[in-house]
């Protein structure tokens, strides 16, 4: 069920803004971009690592309040085995590499997705990286790993259940609003803008309930290519939209027109 956002002012202050206060990517490419230049495929993921650190430097750069990137999926462990160690061995050494850099530029990192399934030693790094960023607040990244949207939305069901087996709460309480709230990000703004790379246009599972009126801009190029230029083009994109929540154009204008004194 498609919800609007909860609070009454949301609405119309997200429709008014120019820059989005949430952006999800989905970086798609990496594998293509390697096969183009008879790479192998892992050449094309750590390329891509250069991606993440532009767009989130520019995502500083413009006082965007949350960046979330799809880095593996909860699907992905279907690829070659090697193909997989070498993702979470990519994962450990970039963790490794850019903490310094976020905690400098006062970037909270946090992991998302069911962490239960990766090895000991990366679930440890990605404790410390939270850990050490916990209290910073001009950027909030959240990196989505081993994640799904309909896991998401099954995990936060099955917290919703156990309250009311354990008599904390009234099922008949239980609304869009509770559910949003057992989500992954629920204290962070839905998606205004969701991107994917790579020129597919499809959702892939990616924070299915949390961007059900967000704003789709799908780039033909791969994720490696992907640098501050085209994100700008897609935030111009997204500035340029009429953001409407249901209501029609009149009305969104109407909000937007000067109150006179």
């Amino acid at each position: 069920m498609i919800v609007a956002p909860t609070e009454p002012g949301e609405a119309a202050a997200a429709a008014s803004s120019p820059v989005p206060r949430h952006v999800a990517i989905i970086m798609d490419g990496n594998g293509r971009w390697a096969r183009q230049r008879r790479l192998p495929r892992t050449a094309g993921h750590r390329a891509g690592v250069k991606s993440v650190r532009a767009v989130v430097e520019e995502s500083v750069r413009r006082g965007i309040q949350a960046l979330t990137l799809f880095a593996f999926s909860s699907e992905n462990w279907r690829r070659p085995q090697g193909e997989v160690q070498l993702l979470m061995e990519l994962f450990l050494h970039t963790l490794r590499g850019e903490l310094t850099r976020l905690h400098e530029n006062n970037v909270r990192l946090r992991v998302v997705g069911d962490r239960s399934a990766f090895p000991d030693k990366l679930q440890r790094r990605i404790a410390e990286a939270e850990d050490v960023t916990a209290n910073n607040d001009r950027l909030q990244l959240q990196v989505a790993a081993n994640y799904g949207g309909r896991w998401d939305i099954t995990q936060a069901a099955r917290r919703l259940a156990a309250e009311c087996a354990a008599g904390c709460l009234d099922p008949h309480a239980i609304d869009q609003s509770a559910l949003a709230a057992r989500l992954t990000g629920a204290d962070l703004p839905e998606p205004d803008l969701f991107i994917r790379t790579g020129g597919e246009k499809r959702l892939s599972n990616f924070l299915l309930w949390q961007s059900a009126y967000a704003e789709l801009h799908f780039s033909d190029l791969l994720w490696p290519e992907f640098d501050e230029s085209a994100f700008g083009c897609a935030l111009a994109d997204f500035a340029a939209r009429q953001r409407r929540f249901g209501q029609t154009s009149e009305q969104v204008e109407s909000l937007s027109e000067p109150v006179e004194s």
